[in-house]
């Protein structure tokens, strides 16, 4: 009999095909074993009418599956890691981190091509904070409209809600084959991703036996930069609560810190690029936080 390991996801559109990406790779990896997938409820999936800041913002995708990894109900959990709160529960760790998609937000639009020449009183849809701050550092005169929902559904709202554009990251857009809607895809010093943006990341119990079996998942660039991206936003303690974008990405030699935190009326204090050697990630946190200080009291 093939062993058994158990997955949990929750049953968004996104989170499935990120799932079904994690199982064919274990799968391929370990014929021998079965890898059967659970999903699970989460207090976000239950939530539409309200932006996610205003309900609590990270953790909201997350609880309800670590909960059951917690118990033994599951053994492995999938998650987009910007869900991901940036302390997990005792016990739990981020066991691979597979290799990163583009992080970058994208543009899509039926009348405009790139999001930095939409003109003033336009109508950009999103509920992310960051991005909205971010578009109204561009513009403050474009009007920003909530939009939740899974990809195809705020694509679909495009039209029907007669908006100009939307934003969405690239990686979802790309995963659930809407590549061919994309006017833009966002330059960083435009608009900062969210920590962990892009990224497939699975939770695990930290116990030796799964640590061992995902090493061939796990993607070290991609990891690196994940664990840079996530001890800042620690550092922080921001979440979605407030606008924050944080994005590292290393070379063979460097690593480019990219961090912007501001007011959601667009009004922002910091939007900065760090680069430094890839061995100083310490130093490249420790000179954002310091510019980032005089804001965080």
């Amino acid at each position: 009999m093939k062993k058994t390991w158990t997955i949990g996801t929750r049953g968004s559109k996104l989170a499935l095909k990120q799932t079904e990406i994690v199982v064919k790779r274990l799968t391929l990896l370990y014929p021998d074993r079965e890898f059967p997938v659970k999903t699970i409820r989460t207090k976000g999936d239950t939530v539409w009418d309200r932006p996610l800041h205003l309900v609590g913002g990270k953790g909201l995708f997350v609880k309800e599956i670590e909960d059951e990894l917690l118990n033994g109900s599951i053994d492995m959990a999938i998650h987009s890691v910007k869900d991901m709160p940036s302390a997990l529960e005792d016990g739990l760790i981020l066991g691979a981190v597979l290799e990163r998609e583009d992080p970058r937000d994208t543009f899509i639009s039926l009348t405009h091509n790139t999001l930095d020449t939409v003109p003033a009183r336009s109508r950009i849809g999103t509920s992310s904070l960051r991005r909205k701050a971010q578009i109204l550092r561009l513009n403050n005169e474009i009007e920003v409209i909530p939009l939740r929902g899974n990809v195809d559904t705020r694509i679909g709202k495009l039209k029907a809600q007669s908006l100009d554009g939307i934003v969405l990251a690239y990686a979802g857009v790309k995963r659930m084959g809407f590549l061919d809607h994309i006017r833009e895809i966002i330059p960083l010093d435009i608009m900062v991703p969210s920590a962990g943006q892009g990224a497939i990341g699975i939770e695990i119990r930290n116990e030796d036996e799964v640590i061992d079996m995902l090493g061939p998942v796990n993607d070290p660039v991609s990891a690196q930069e994940i664990s840079i991206e996530r001890e800042l936003l620690g550092r922080i303690g921001g979440g979605c609560q407030i606008p924050l974008g944080i994005h590292a990405h290393i070379t063979d030699q460097s690593l480019t810190l990219y961090v912007s935190m501001g007011e959601e009326s667009g009004r922002t204090f910091v939007h900065e690029k760090y680069t430094y050697p890839r061995e100083q990630s310490t130093l490249a946190i420790k000179d954002a936080l310091d510019q980032l200080k005089p804001f965080l009291t």
